[in-house]
């Protein structure tokens, strides 16, 4: 069940759409002490079944929420947005923070105009920024024209701090924008720092976390980062990033341990996902990749088991 709930998480991290870079203003306000980027897209997800599928399972309420929220400010989720970056961040003294930054087709001076209307006040923040309260204790403020930021008042205003020099952006952490030239194709894409990919990987191997081989190894783990497609199936590639090929090598047979001691008791529709991934090793890298075509996928996410995963 743990190996099962790092391939199943990691495919739940997000609702699910197309490829893209991060939009240039948003990842100006990306702090640099950043835990996981996530970028996502609306207009791809239409063209899949499967895709439509999972995100009508997995679709967090917060999520859920800020859809019906841009409705009330003009903005059709399914007509009118393009893309999704999700952020998270550990903020001094606050812990983990997280925004959000949609882009599309709609007008900042549009959205605006029916906010002032409707005597909504904004919070003057720093010299020209303007952050507008939404339902349910969200904010939100425009990067451009076409870039929305949204999240609680915390999140949105350490975010402006970066895009605005008062604090250190994505750019003065290599470790973790390196990483993004080689995933930001995909149809979702993510990356994750050292320390969540190493709660991640804990999490992940159960048991077998607890070996010395695993503690030794995890001192060099770097990050991840995955990219996820829905062209003929799914296609779901992990990429964990050491500091050398030995690490690689000594996490991908802890994996690959944890699949066959799994497959060994593992229930129908849990044997059909596991028989679907492979672990391997190249240089410094342990490499994982999940495929199913569109049926076993689609018959996977109705599961009992895909349900009480994606709580």
């Amino acid at each position: 069940m743990k190996f099962m709930k790092l391939v199943l998480c990691l495919l739940l991290a997000a609702p699910v759409a197309w490829s893209a870079a991060i939009p240039g203003s948003a990842r100006t306000a990306i702090p640099a002490d950043v835990q996981q980027i996530i970028t996502v897209d609306y207009r791809t997800l239409k063209n899949s079944e499967t895709a439509m599928a999972l995100k009508a399972q997995v679709l967090p309420p917060s999520l859920k929420e800020f859809e019906g929220q841009l409705k009330e400010i003009g903005i059709s989720p399914d007509r009118d947005l393009d893309q999704l970056t999700f952020v998270s961040y550990r903020a001094p003294k606050e812990g983990i923070k997280v925004f959000g930054a949609a882009a599309g087709s709609f007008s900042s001076k549009t959205v605006l105009k029916k906010m002032r209307l409707a005597k909504v006040k904004p919070l003057h923040y720093h010299e020209n920024d303007e952050i507008w309260p939404m339902a349910n204790s969200m904010d939100m403020t425009f990067l451009d024209d076409n870039t929305l930021l949204f999240g609680d008042a915390g999140a949105v205003k350490g975010a402006l701090d970066a895009r605005d020099g008062y604090a250190s952006t994505l750019d003065s952490n290599p470790q973790v924008a390196d990483m993004i030239a080689s995933v930001e194709s995909g149809t979702v894409w993510s990356v994750l720092d050292q320390q969540g990919t190493q709660n991640m990987l804990i999490a992940a191997l159960g048991d077998a976390g607890k070996l010395a081989d695993f503690d030794m190894a995890k001192k060099h783990v770097l990050g991840s980062r995955y990219t996820m497609s829905f062209t003929n199936g799914v296609n779901f590639d992990l990429d964990v990033v050491t500091s050398d090929s030995v690490t690689a090598a000594t996490l991908a047979s802890l994996v690959k341990a944890g699949v066959l001691y799994r497959k060994m008791t593992a229930s129908p529709v849990e044997k059909v996902a596991l028989d679907n991934v492979s672990v391997d090793s190249d240089s410094a890298n342990v490499q994982m990749h999940f495929k199913a075509d569109d049926k076993q996928f689609q018959s996977l996410i109705h599961s009992n088991l895909f349900a009480a995963v994606s709580k």
